[in-house]
């Protein structure tokens, strides 16, 4: 991970966190994208503007994953 004044940088979520998300763009894989503090977060199933609650499925060090929760 990268470091910012001595302290590492974390990803903002972890797997199985739930927050309520507004899509802002669509990816090249046809999955939605929104940040949350920033870090990048796709989205399959839905479309740009949407205001959906994602369950986070997967975190790499520069983006994840989510998913819709019903």
């Amino acid at each position: 991970m990268k470091e910012f004044g001595g302290f590492e940088r974390k990803p903002p979520v972890q797997v199985g966190d739930v927050r309520n998300v507004r899509i802002e763009a669509m990816g090249s894989g046809g999955d939605g994208i929104t940040k949350i503090n920033g870090f990048v977060i796709f989205v399959p199933g839905v479309k740009v503007n949407d205001e959906v609650t994602v369950r986070v499925t997967k975190v790499l060090r520069k983006y994840g994953f989510a998913e819709v929760v019903e």
